[in-house]
């Protein structure tokens, strides 16, 4: 998408997928308006990808993790769709469509940057839990870095734990964490 030519109406899903590949910002699509926000830096990739590793390694057979994977957490005709740092989803699910259901995904994660603390703790979080996804992480950046994990329950998130240091998060499985040397 090239900035001069910003939709001047809601979008519905079938002009958000026809819209132009462009990776120079991050896009998401909120009760059909879209939403621009500026690339991840590298210390929030870096901080994604140890949290991706951590969970691949403990994921049972038949799960997978992705990177900013596009979930149609509301349709209709003002559709939202997020994109997650990390979505945690059957491996099944992964096929060519554009975007995967929230009925695949067990837990989605969101690392904090600069302008998102009130979106990722606040909007996301009633969104994913609206959506029925199981597990929802917030990483925040800190100092110090800290990892808050919430679980479904009666269609909201209960906060289960914050976790600093060393530490085995709960996802249906257990991850183990080093948070402390992902600080270094």
């Amino acid at each position: 998408m090239t900035t001069s030519r910003w939709p001047d109406h809601l979008l519905g899903l079938e002009e958000w997928h026809a819209l132009p590949e462009d990776t120079s910002r991050r896009f998401e699509l909120v009760e059909g308006v879209l939403s621009v926000a500026p690339r991840s830096s590298p210390r929030h990739q870096r901080l994604a990808g140890l949290l991706a590793r951590a969970a691949d390694d403990a994921l049972p057979d038949g799960w997978c993790v992705l990177h900013e994977v596009e979930i149609l957490v509301e349709g209709g005709t003002t559709p939202t769709v997020r994109v997650p740092d990390l979505v945690v989803l059957r491996a099944d699910a992964v096929d060519d469509r554009p975007r995967v259901a929230p009925a695949d995904v067990l837990a989605v994660a969101e690392v904090l940057s600069p302008g998102t603390h009130r979106t990722d703790r606040v909007t996301k979080l009633a969104e994913y839990a609206e959506a029925g996804i199981p597990r929802y992480l917030i990483l925040d950046r800190g100092p110090p870095l800290a990892l808050t994990t919430f679980v479904l329950s009666d269609r909201r998130y209960r906060q289960e734990a914050v976790h600093h240091g060393r530490a085995v998060v709960d996802l249906g499985f257990p991850v183990p964490l080093d948070l402390t040397a992902w600080s270094r």
